[in-house]
């Protein structure tokens, strides 16, 4: 995963901006004997903030970028001047970031849409000047407030991508495969487990140009809602897709048993889940024959299952079908 440019999990060391201190100063010109305390405000602590940006679909520009800072408010002066406010950090990430405490796991923030910006650190407000402490019965204060501290703290930020269907299904089901011939996608193909160490987006053509995004999701195997296999790093990953396409083979010895651990892995992982539209692709179909067939669509859950073949094509325009209809249902 080191050399891979996909980077959807990061812990980062924010701060924010501490405010300027408030000023004590008096009026002091000619002819005005006495001016009285006249001591600015300091300016505010710069926030940070997350902002979407549609144009990213990672969190590598962070990779390497841990420390983050906020410009701190200068002090206020005399002549009842306003110290200069910190800057302002911009953070720019992926539609479907969310921002965690690292200390209480807590959610601080969510990007569901491009432009969108939301604060996760405040920074401290300027201290008041002298010339706010002035009374009938205090006509000299000789002090002023500080600026508030700044914030501070480890800041997780997790991308959960954003599709409009997921592929679900046990390593080398023919996933990365289907993605690559129903889209642009180039993921990596191999004959072996786990090939896929990153989940592929790719855009189906559907009929009169319109078309839906499809989510390469890496393969998920029993137990991995305990960390087994690749675990929970792209569990995460299937909670933003709109519908779930589970993928078996035809050659599998029980697909349903197999359709059933896959559904049992989301439901331990969250059950919510399972309450995102359905349905199955039977892959590989190209190695069994007819009667083959109709003996596995005995044994079928009671979902849309459609037979198909990334290698002869077979089924694949049935299935755009089926998906485009199960997402457009009110």
């Amino acid at each position: 995963m080191s050399n891979s440019n996909f980077v959807d999990y990061v812990k980062i060391f924010c701060r924010s901006g501490k405010g300027g201190a408030g000023s004590v100063h008096f009026r002091r010109e000619k002819f005005v004997p006495k001016g009285g305390p006249d001591g600015g405000d300091g300016g505010r602590g710069g926030h940070i903030y997350l902002k979407g940006n549609s144009q990213l679909w990672t969190l590598l520009h962070l990779k390497y970028q841990r420390h983050i800072f906020a410009g701190d408010g200068e002090s206020g002066s005399g002549a009842r001047c306003t110290g200069k406010d910190g800057e302002d950090v911009y953070i720019e990430v992926p539609i479907g970031t969310i921002a965690r405490d690292a200390e209480t796991n807590e959610v601080i923030a969510e990007i569901t849409e491009h432009g969108q910006v939301e604060m996760i650190l405040k920074g401290g407000r300027g201290g008041l000047g002298n010339w706010n402490f002035r009374t009938a019965t205090l006509q000299t204060p000789r002090f002023a407030q500080p600026g508030e501290p700044a914030q501070e703290g480890y800041v997780i930020l997790e991308l959960k991508i954003l599709a409009d269907v997921g592929l679900v299904g046990f390593p080398n089901a023919g996933k990365s495969t289907l993605l690559s011939v129903v889209s642009a996608a180039k993921p990596k193909i191999a004959d072996y487990p786990f090939t896929t160490l990153v989940p592929n987006l790719g855009i189906v053509r559907y009929r009169d140009d319109r078309s839906f995004v499809m989510a390469d999701i890496p393969g998920i195997i029993e137990g991995a809602h305990e960390g087994k296999g690749l675990g929970l790093r792209f569990l995460r990953h299937i909670e933003r897709n709109s519908m779930l396409l589970f993928m078996v083979p035809a050659d599998s010895d029980d697909i349903y048993g197999q359709y059933q651990i896959l559904v049992n892995e989301l439901k331990m992982y969250n059950p919510e889940l399972l309450d995102k539209k359905r349905a199955l692709a039977i892959t590989k179909c190209d190695l069994v024959d007819e009667q083959a067939k109709k003996k596995i669509s005995k044994h079928l859950p009671d979902i849309p299952a459609v037979f198909i073949s990334s290698v002869t094509g077979e089924g694949i325009e049935r299935l755009k079908d089926v998906l485009w209809d199960n997402l457009n249902q009110q």
